[in-house]
């Protein structure tokens, strides 16, 4: 568990670094009603750092699984208009916002994907005015991450104290265990900041992807790409970092220039399902064919969700050697293991990862090649034999990547 100073530093790290509130604005926390001791942490260092006022909405994996389990599909198509105004009222009140991530990944397992799906695709839909914000950087948001119980028994099942375990890794992993956790997140920073310079300045026209378990995937990048590291900056101007922890740096590619194939190198968990050992196959930036050993209908639901989740709309480069791969832990969580993996992602791109992005229309980002969607869904195809390749438009080729760790 996350207690006392290691807990009080985290929030203060997240507050700072992560959403970097300023003084005078609001906050929402979503937050597990199980884990309510951290919203109560983040809340009150939120005020003493000079929020106008904390909003905490709460989340509980229990009555979500009733409520799929006992409703109906039409009733749970049914979106509140009271919900969609309460999100729709940060972006025009410029709050700040912070998810904590740290659901049971198999909370949902015995549900139907169908239900599911019909559930998640109404509230993305319902919700779109503010995924697109926060994806746009329209907002100052951060996603984070505290053990549950179910959680952390799913990581270590053999551990007598699981819940302790999972805390002290997610503490390394925030560099929570360094004399200055600011200080060491500023150099970390800097370092994903400079490979991303090196990126935007060579200006590759294609990434090839292969490895021994079978990817073989060409990705062409979208037109005028923009690589972006962990400092994001907002439409206010004030950078942010969006995940916590992050080893990445990403952009956008084109979403009619994929071709090939692509293999799982972790599992994914999706909605409280898990979906594993799956492969994807792309002609002209289409998913054409899948398969899934586990979760195969899950993959199904979110590959046919809309037009836009049949094609990729992002792709993020990160070493074996980060500190989230060298733990050798899997965490059950995309939050961390997106960050422990090369990785892609099926849905929406981020504006800001193409040249005046935010300032574009979806017609003018999809003219650049940049896709849209209502969902943006991350899985992980780095492997430590993971070989990466640049292509320029003069056909110069750059080894970026040999044997799953940065060659440059």
């Amino acid at each position: 568990m996350l207690t006392g100073k290691v807990l009080n530093e985290y929030a203060k790290l997240v507050l700072k670094i992560g959403v970097n509130l300023q003084k005078g604005q609001g906050l929402e926390i979503i937050c597990p009603v199980e884990k309510r001791t951290v919203a109560h942490v983040l809340t009150k260092t939120a005020y003493q750092l000079g929020a106008k006022i904390v909003n905490v909405r709460w989340t509980d994996q229990t009555v979500d699984k009733m409520t799929f389990t006992y409703a109906d599909e039409k009733t749970l198509t049914e979106v509140p208009k009271w919900l969609v105004d309460s999100k729709n009222y940060l972006v025009e009140n410029n709050f700040c916002y912070i998810a904590v991530s740290s659901e049971d990944p198999s909370a949902f397992k015995k549900i139907p994907a169908q239900k599911i799906a019909v559930y998640s695709k109404a509230r993305s839909k319902a919700l779109k005015k503010f995924s697109d914000t926060v994806m746009a950087n329209g907002i100052r948001w951060c996603v984070i991450s505290v053990p549950t119980l179910a959680w952390a028994k799913q990581v270590f099942p053999n551990e007598k104290n699981p819940e302790k375990t999972l805390s002290l890794a997610i503490a390394k992993t925030m560099r929570l265990d360094t004399e200055n956790p600011t200080e060491e997140w500023t150099k970390h920073v800097e370092t994903l900041d400079k490979r991303a310079e090196f990126l935007n300045q060579t200006q590759f026209e294609y990434l090839i992807f292969e490895n021994s378990i079978g990817t073989d995937l060409k990705v062409g990048l979208a037109d005028d790409h923009v690589w972006l590291s962990a400092k994001e900056i907002a439409k206010d101007g004030l950078p942010f970092v969006a995940n916590m922890p992050t080893e990445e740096v990403f952009t956008a590619p084109h979403r009619l220039k994929v071709d090939g194939v692509l293999k799982s190198a972790m599992p994914l968990c999706e909605n409280g399902q898990i979906i594993d050992d799956f492969s994807i196959t792309f002609k002209d930036g289409k998913i054409t064919d899948f398969c899934a050993k586990k979760g195969y209908e899950t993959l199904k639901q979110l590959i046919n969700t809309d037009s836009g989740t049949a094609r990729l709309g992002e792709v993020a480069l990160i070493g074996k050697n980060s500190p989230i791969a060298k733990s050798g832990i899997l965490f059950y969580n995309t939050l961390f293991d997106e960050n422990a993996s090369c990785h892609l992602a099926i849905g929406k791109a981020y504006p800001t990862t193409i040249k005046n992005g935010n300032n574009l229309s979806v017609k003018e980002l999809l003219e650049k090649g940049a896709n849209d969607s209502v969902e943006h869904v991350d899985f992980m195809i780095g492997t430590k034999d993971l070989s990466v390749r640049g292509i320029k438009k003069d056909g110069t080729e750059i080894v970026l990547f040999k044997d799953g760790e940065w060659n440059i």
